[in-house]
This record gives structure tokens, sequence and C-alpha cells, in this order.
């Protein structure tokens, strides 16, 4: 193969950009919906997430069928509840 080909053995090992786990590293610190299996959405501040999706929020809010149900401070998901996160601001 010659050198310029995207297949090269230089070519870098890490995530693609664009990669979900890209997505999920820069959406830390920001403004996320998460969606649990139940259907609750949860509102918040994204201060952790670890590989199993587990989710640390702040300020967060807890909406159901489009109403604000509840206001929490800090809130944690277990990952096996979440179905997806996301962003409710640019990153």
């Amino acid at each position: 193969m010659d050198s310029a080909s995207p297949h090269s053995d230089d070519a870098p090992q890490g995530p693609a950009a664009g990669s979900p786990s890209d997505f999920l590293k820069n959406i830390v610190g920001k403004k996320v919906k998460v969606r649990i299996g139940s259907g609750i959405d949860y509102h918040g501040l994204l201060t952790c997430l670890d590989g199993y999706m587990n989710v640390a929020l702040e300020e967060t809010e807890e909406w159901a069928q489009g109403r604000l149900i509840a206001k929490y401070g800090d809130t944690f998901l277990r990952g096996n509840n979440v179905l997806y996160i996301s962003a409710l601001e640019d990153f």
C-alpha cells in the first residue's frame, strides 16, 4: 500500500472522529436529556459518565409526556436503564 492509503499501518488506532465515544466525551459538562426505559426523560448537567453508561446529573428535571414532574439536585441513573443520551446544547 502507498503511504496515502487510509489503511496504512501509520493510521491512528483511536475511535473515528464523530464516533459515539467522541460524542460522549464532548457532552460531559453540558446540558443533556437522558431517556430511560420507562419513557421518562431527565434533563440536567452531565457531570459523569462511565463505560457502563451510568450517568450522574446535576440540576436535574424529570419529564414525562412533555410535562415537568419534579426537580432534583444531583441524580444518578444506572446504565442498564438508559435508552439514549442527547445533547440539549451545542458542544
